[in-house]
């Protein structure tokens, strides 16, 4: 369609031309004392020439006007290839772990007058990864006084460099710079401040960015479950009294009371602190719940000189109930020993003793068995028996 109309167009031009040649009209130009005589058709034709010659002067002089902003331009362009090719090189030297090559690159980019914060806080990256601390630094110095997403890229990149130095208070100012600036409830910088808390020894902190991040389901399930039980773990041994353990266990999840390793770290501070009757119920718990060999030796440490010789015998009922169930468990045995003998029934500690012995020989029944020996007179049977833990002892060391 569109070469028809040309093709009209031409015709209809010829058509035009044909019938101005024809025509024996003139045009007359008069400026006394001059007078120009011409023929239409050469006045038109000069008159288009001139329409031409005035476009084309004026085009020029428009084209010599935009010029220096046509150059500006175009350079500019230039340059933001040439970044953008840098930037490629940048990071993919940096994901293959070329950090040097990365650094390099970032920093021509920098060179070409790039003023995104991105290549500074790239070629910081880098710098960090080659443990050179002082460029790394000048080059989050030439990152700052950026934009807000500039900023958060730097204070995050500020926060891992603390965290990968083990000074997270560092760590921590940097985060609070990112809150005051306005960047609140980010993913990323939870995840950093979790690892400062942690370094910390803040746990309480440590629980509640937990609850925050798996609200948002922005960590794996089984890690934070680990978080959190390691969390406890530690503020249970933080722990420097009675009350304050007591006070620390309350708040303890029951699903967490019932897994071995924090019933055993509970039981141990609240030996220590004289809690017994409380970590026996603790270790009860847990054994009902799931058996562990290792755990019911400490119930065997679950006495006191002030405790009802009522409730103390009840214990030892409890020990033998689960006897029944786990006849050949020598932790189990040994506990049982520990009860007997802690009560004076010296008959019934001999026979667990040695039953624990004969299952699986430790320095812990060993000793026992010697403590049984002083109590009945026979220095020489405790001393060997004392001798038999220390070799026993030998190969675990």
């Amino acid at each position: 369609m569109k070469y028809l109309l040309w093709i009209l167009l031409l015709f209809g031009a010829a058509v035009a031309l044909t019938t101005a040649s024809h025509n024996p009209a003139y045009v007359l130009l008069v400026y006394p004392p001059y007078r120009i005589e011409l023929s239409l058709m050469l006045f038109v034709t000069l008159l288009l020439l001139a329409f031409v010659f005035g476009y084309g002067v004026v085009r020029l002089l428009l084209a010599a006007v935009h010029l220096p902003a046509y150059v500006k331009k175009f350079r500019m362009e230039r340059a933001q290839n040439k970044a953008r090719e840098l930037l490629d090189e940048t990071l993919n030297a940096f994901f293959e772990g070329r950090y040097a090559a990365a650094e390099k690159a970032a920093a021509r980019a920098m060179e070409l007058g790039d003023t995104s914060a991105l290549h500074p806080i790239i070629a910081a990256r880098a710098a960090h990864e080659l443990r050179e601390y002082d460029k790394r630094d000048a080059y989050l110095s030439a990152a700052e006084d950026k934009a807000s997403g500039d900023s958060t890229m730097r204070l995050l990149a500020t926060t891992k460099f603390m965290l990968d130095q083990h000074d997270p208070r560092a760590a921590l100012n940097a985060l609070h710079k990112l809150r005051a600036s306005g960047v609140k409830g980010h993913v990323g910088a939870l995840s950093l401040e979790l690892k400062a808390q942690q370094q910390t020894g803040n746990w309480d902190e440590v629980l509640n960015i937990l609850d925050q991040l798996e609200k948002r389901s922005a960590i794996d399930v089984t890690l934070a479950a680990q978080l959190r039980q390691q969390a406890w773990l530690e503020k249970i041994r933080q722990q420097e009294d009675i009350v304050g353990l007591t006070d620390c266990l309350k708040h303890l999840p029951s699903d967490l009371k019932r897994r071995s390793k924090v019933a055993a770290a509970a039981a141990r501070a609240l030996i220590a602190h004289g809690g017994c009757p409380l970590a026996q119920q603790m270790l009860a718990d847990s054994l009902n719940a799931q058996w562990d060999s290792g755990l019911v030796t400490l119930y065997g440490d679950c006495h006191s000189e002030n405790r009802p010789s009522g409730d103390a015998i009840a214990q030892i009922e409890q020990a033998e109930k689960w006897l029944n169930q786990h006849k050949d468990d020598a932790g189990l045995l040994l506990a049982l020993g520990k009860l007997c003998l802690h009560q004076g029934l010296w008959g019934k500690a001999q026979s667990y003793l040695d039953a624990s012995v004969s299952v699986a020989p430790s320095p812990a029944a060993y000793t026992a068995l010697a403590q049984l020996a002083e109590k009945l007179g026979k220095p020489a049977e405790a001393s060997g028996y004392y001798q038999k833990a220390t070799r026993t002892a030998k190969p675990a060391a």
